[in-house]
């Protein structure tokens, strides 16, 4: 695949604290929207860590579609919330965390294949692979789409950490799912 280039650009009048500024994109999404830095803008406009949220939410819910769309499954909604934490360090402005909320709605799957894409998008999502901060990750499925002949769960095929060759015998059907979510973050109700 042939790599591709997105651009966005901004106006900033004046000082961090006092200044604002406008963002626009080619494809018009963005177009002179109002931006400060924190509180800067009293009624209505954005800010950096705000966009950068929007970019991750984004990003995750295409990276989980393809994920579950690999794996055989048809998401029918995937509603993804990202939260930035903003921390003052060394006398800098951070992003030190951010949290994904996700939910989804997709026919078929089993709560443990849901987890396992979910994970596998989290890793291979471009934002997340970019940016330099603690990602966690809340997942689960909605009461509709689990109801909808859910399959049953296979194993994992990623062992839960500290699990090595030698201890991964387990009785038939079980699994460590549970384990593996809860130690990555994700909740898997």
């Amino acid at each position: 695949m042939k790599p591709y280039t997105r651009q966005a650009s901004v106006l900033w009048l004046g000082t961090r604290r006092h200044g604002k500024g406008a963002v626009n994109t080619p494809s018009a999404a963005l177009k002179m929207a109002l931006y400060a830095a924190r509180g800067g803008l009293k009624r209505r406009g954005t800010n950096p860590p705000e966009l950068i949220a929007a970019a991750h939410a984004g990003s995750f819910a295409l990276s989980l579609a393809n994920e579950l769309g690999e794996a055989g499954f048809s998401p029918h909604q995937i509603d993804t919330t990202a939260t930035v934490t903003m921390e003052h360090i060394a006398a800098a402005w951070t992003l030190t965390q951010i949290h994904l909320d996700v939910v989804a709605a997709v026919p078929r799957v089993a709560e443990c294949d849901f987890v396992d894409a979910a994970l596998r998008a989290k890793a291979n999502c471009p934002v997340s692979r970019a940016l330099n901060a603690n990602i966690s990750m809340r997942a689960h499925l909605t009461r509709r789409a689990a109801e909808q002949g859910r399959k049953p769960c296979q194993t994992s095929a990623v062992p839960a950490p500290g699990l090595g060759p030698k201890n991964r015998a387990r009785p038939k059907g079980a699994s460590n799912q549970g384990r593996f979510a809860r130690e990555e973050g994700v909740s898997p109700k």
